[in-house]
């Protein structure tokens, strides 16, 4: 195939939705298949010009207003048709679309192109909290034009499925994400980096992901206090200062990556995360397959990824005295806690990436199967009888 990604964020950028592209790309590549991604511009000098097999192309690109490290790239429809029509893939994958995604969604509607759009952002929710919630409205819209448009859209969860038909978006299909259970192992699980953040034998609870507001990151104040522990925070983003002096006993260890995280995130007694806008919440699944029980709230991604009282505990989204009490009770019972996570580990080994990326492919050939054949030419001969 040929295969056109319009990312809506990209490297060097790492997030949910680069890592989700790169694993694409892996099995793209595996296969052959010739693969364009087009995506915002980094800083100069920090834009691979290819990626796993795939060309990038670069659309510039300004800096989102306090949040420097994501970029919005700048210009209109026709310079992405323009694009897409030079390359003729025979299908464009629309990665969390909002901004490009929506001038991409347009341009291939224009060329008769079939698109898939991966809904992997809940962006509308995040207008509340970043105390603009008037845009609200304006951002749904925006997501239902887009998917409204796309010849198939797929979804991480049930609610993200649920959510988005319940907004008479039609053609929705679920597509889960896979999570590399050879790098994600309880067997990364690492005494001597124990030891260098918890010296006093604490048991550790982990929390791993960006640190922006969407992520309520600070809600892990209310586990202040609870006899031998010590919390550790691995990620970046711009509330990190303002995090620091809210959590002024945890240990931050900034942007992991690699066998890193992976042996930081088996090294967790117990892994926690308080945002309520997770569509999937991939870092959930990384805790699971490394073998750590999950407390996490009760909405979006979450409610398939945990099931409670078996793999860890959901905790209705704002009641944070329910999730000190949730993580009270596995840190204080290790029996049970270790439990939890044999259960957490068993539960995600067949959800591996090969099997996920063969799921999209079919996705792919399904939209490109449905796309009308051009009508014939009548010949001459035929013409005239």
């Amino acid at each position: 195939m040929r295969i056109a990604i319009v990312a809506e964020s990209f490297l060097p950028l790492m997030n949910g939705v680069t890592h989700s592209i790169l694993r694409v790309l892996d099995h793209l590549q595996e296969r052959g298949d010739d693969v364009l991604v087009i995506a915002p511009s980094a800083q100069e000098g920090a834009e691979p010009g290819q990626v796993k097999g795939a060309e990038v192309h670069r659309l510039p690109a300004v800096p989102l207003a306090g949040y420097t490290n994501v970029r919005v790239a700048l210009g209109g429809v026709y310079r992405v048709k323009r694009i897409l029509a030079e390359y003729a893939p025979d299908v464009v994958h629309l990665a969390s679309p909002f901004v490009l995604g929506w001038r991409a969604a347009q341009a291939a509607h224009q060329l008769g192109i079939p698109t898939v759009a991966v809904y992997q952002t809940e962006v509308p929710s995040y207008a509340a909290r970043y105390g603009v919630p008037f845009l609200e409205n304006w951002a749904w819209n925006r997501v239902e034009n887009i998917h409204l448009l796309a010849s198939r859209t797929l979804v991480p969860s049930t609610f993200a499925l649920n959510q988005l038909r319940g907004r008479g978006i039609p053609r929705v299909r679920m597509w889960r994400r896979g999570v590399d259970t050879a790098r994600f192992s309880p067997e990364k699980r690492d005494d001597g980096w124990r030891a260098s953040v918890a010296p006093d034998g604490e048991r550790i609870i982990g929390y791993v992901g960006r640190l922006a507001i969407e992520k309520q990151v600070e809600d892990l104040a209310a586990l202040a206090g609870i006899p031998n522990t010590r919390l550790v925070v691995v990620g970046d983003g711009p509330q990190r200062a303002a995090l620091e002096a809210a959590l002024p006993q945890a240990v931050f260890t900034g942007f992991l990556g690699g066998e890193d995280l992976a042996r930081t995130v088996a090294s967790f007694d117990l892994f926690v995360h308080p945002g309520e806008f997770e569509t999937f919440c991939q870092t959930i699944q990384e805790a699971m397959a490394s073998g750590v029980a999950v407390v996490a709230t009760g909405r979006g991604g979450p409610l398939d990824l945990v099931e409670n009282s078996r793999t860890g505990w959901l905790y209705e989204p704002g009641d944070l005295s329910a999730m000190r009490a949730r993580v009270q009770d596995l840190m204080g019972d290790d029996a049970k806690r270790r439990a939890f996570a044999a259960a957490a580990h068993a539960s995600v080994q067949e959800r591996t990436w090969p099997a996920l990326c063969t799921e999209l492919v079919q996705h792919y050939t399904d939209v490109i199967a449905a796309v009308p054949a051009p009508p014939r030419k009548a010949s001459k001969a035929g013409a005239t009888s």
